[in-house]
């Protein structure tokens, strides 16, 4: 057996080098690197040994450069992935909320944080965590319950076994996530005799699991019976590269479809069975359908609150639920018929199964009503009165074309993107909804622009959001990697403002005005943003805004758009009921009756099958 002697951490990055995807790319394009003592001198020198063979991306918050790497993989459709490092300590630990969104969204990514030294020589090491009851324990064991696959690095061989584990975990559409790869800081510098075939050009394709014939007869016969079936298209069907296939199936069968908000651009927003958004922050059109279906038919989908309206949605007392899912845990879902299958091979499967059979089409004035509504929200106000978060998406909306990709997060813009944007192609929609992760949004913005360089992306944020973190926008202009940045200060926290207000509490420490404060903020945010070098101007209104996105889309470098908001105003039309528990005993009139109108909600609620 030939061998080559290399450090592991030169090993890593070379094996990472070698391997590509189904369609011939690289499966890890590169490194987001932040170094510190737990990774500079030996994955630090690996990196930068390997150059352009093995990219590495600069920066400036642990967190965020794990976000654009997250973005990338989804705006890939998992296709690819990145891998991020960190030294030991404080570096590692930031990364762990973004290791929970990545788990949560079930989207690939490779942690390796610096770990403490594995002979314990030095211990206790700078920032080194000490357990007195486990002496294996480090700070990065934080990453365990959010890793779709953890293993801590002790020994140089160790990574002939784990590197292509976590290739398979990248690449398995059931099993997709993060991973985290601990990596002992003195073991990085450890040389090892590495057989060369390690080192071969590996390829890693997704395979496509087809249906049980049995669980498909049974979806097919439960279609058949069904009067009111409903699809609902999740984010499977876009990492399945499914649009086509849904598209087909519904016209074929006459199957109405709503989107979650990971589904949502699987079908374009103007096809005729595409009832718009499901759920909690749902169109009308669509909620009315799913809360008479006698048939749900949840397609790639992981059923959310947000989606089912806390499972008080589906009011039909006969209504069944059918998953068509590649993970088996989805698919079994509150009693669910399960059909575990990849997504666009189990609808071309059914379909066939279904042969010519097609449901009684929804009734047109649904649609052609909510999208009335969607027109009179968003379009401008009359007067000088402040602008709602819709009339904003009504202007960023009439400002760009149809290959741009609007993107967000948290707050209030989800839930109004989710009923008022309308989606006119595949990817045209990037929200981070599941785990709902403040602060994603300008990173996530950068990595979406890395994945699709050709493609406008918008990043709709809230002040709140954007003062949580916005570092990243400096590393868009450092790498000319030009976002358009469209920040609604609405002074506060809005959405959970109102949420506090809509259960019965009075506003209290949401909105900056009342929040304990000795002095009034008083952000500048344009100055702000133009002192990390983007394009930055503040508009006065929709129309100003409507300029500024012209400008926005002709400008050579990151360009934010600064508008002042209503903390107040929100979509009132479409929606459901959600889960948020109320205080079952309280001073205060207004919560009492909060909860008296809430335990009337959890009465209706769809009970676990």
């Amino acid at each position: 057996m030939t061998t080559i002697r290399l450090t592991a951490a030169q090993a890593m990055v070379r094996y990472l080098a070698a391997q590509r995807n189904g369609d011939g790319e690289r499966l890890i394009p590169g490194c987001w690197a932040i170094f510190g003592h737990g990774n500079v001198a030996g994955l630090g020198e690996a990196l930068q040994q390997a150059g352009d063979a093995f990219p590495t991306w600069r920066g400036h918050n642990e967190q965020g450069m794990a976000h654009a790497a997250i973005a990338f993989a989804k705006a890939k459709n998992r296709r690819q992935a990145m891998a991020v490092t960190t030294s030991i300590g404080p570096g590692a630990t930031n990364m762990v909320t973004a290791a929970a969104l990545a788990h949560v969204n079930r989207l690939p990514v490779l942690f390796v944080p610096g770990d403490v030294f594995a002979n314990r020589a030095p211990d206790p090491v700078l920032q080194q965590i000490e357990d007195i009851a486990d002496g294996t324990v480090s700070a990065n064991d934080c990453f365990r319950p959010v890793s779709r696959y953890f293993d801590r690095i002790t020994r140089p061989e160790q990574l002939l076994t784990a590197l292509p584990r976590a290739m398979r975990i990248f690449t398995d559409p059931a099993d997709c996530g993060p991973v985290t790869l601990a990596f002992c800081q003195d073991v990085q510098a450890e040389a090892f005799d590495w057989p060369e075939t390690f080192f071969e050009e590996g390829v890693w394709r997704v395979r496509r699991p087809r249906a049980d014939v049995e669980e498909l007869e049974a979806a097919a016969d439960a279609i058949k019976a069904a009067k009111t079936p409903l699809i609902i298209a999740g984010g499977g069907v876009h990492y399945s590269g499914a649009c086509e296939a849904l598209r087909g199936f519904a016209e074929r069968h006459g199957i109405p479809v709503a989107e979650t908000q990971a589904g949502k651009s699987a079908l374009a927003f103007d096809h005729p069975l595409n009832l718009g958004a499901i759920g909690v922050t749902g169109a009308a059109s669509a909620n009315e359908i799913a809360e008479r279906a006698d048939l749900v038919i949840a397609v790639g989908t992981r059923l959310q609150d947000f989606t089912t309206g806390s499972w008080g949605l589906f009011k039909n007392p006969d209504c069944r639920l059918l998953c068509l899912n590649v993970a088996a845990y989805d698919a079994a879902k509150q009693g669910a018929l399960s059909l575990v299958a990849d997504t666009r091979s189990g609808l071309e499967d059914l379909s066939a199964a279904l042969g010519k059979y097609a449901a009684a089409p929804p009734d047109p004035a649904l649609k052609s009503a909510w999208m009335s509504v969607v027109d009179a929200v968003t379009r401008p106000p009359e007067g000088n009165a402040l602008p709602s978060d819709a009339q904003v998406i009504g202007a960023v909306q009439r400002g760009l074309d149809d290959s741009s990709v609007v993107l967000g997060a948290a707050g209030g813009l989800p839930g109004e993107l989710h009923k008022l944007w309308k989606a006119p192609r595949p990817g045209g929609y990037h929200m981070e909804y599941g785990y709902s992760c403040m602060g994603y949004e300008i990173a996530g913005g950068l990595g979406a622009k890395m994945a699709c360089p050709e493609r406008e992306i918008v990043v709709m944020v809230g002040d709140g959001s954007y003062m949580m973190m916005n570092s990243e926008l400096a590393t868009s202009v450092m790498l000319g990697l030009k976002i358009i940045v469209v920040l609604l200060d609405n002074r506060g926290y809005g959405c959970i403002n109102r949420l506090q207000v809509a259960t019965g509490g009075e506003s209290f420490n949401n909105l900056l005005d009342t929040a304990r404060h000795t002095v009034a903020s008083d952000i500048d945010f344009a100055a702000h943003a133009a002192s990390m070098g983007a394009v930055s101007e503040k508009v006065d209104g929709i129309a100003g805004l409507e300029e500024a996105l012209a400008r926005a889309r002709s400008s050579p470098r990151s360009h934010v758009i600064v508008i002042e908001t209503d903390p107040l105003a929100s979509t009132d039309a479409g929606g459901h009921w959600w889960d948020v528990a109320v205080p079952e005993v309280s001073g205060q009139a207004r919560v009492r009756d909060a909860r008296a109108q809430y335990e009337t909600y959890v009465k209706h609620r769809r009970s676990p099958e």
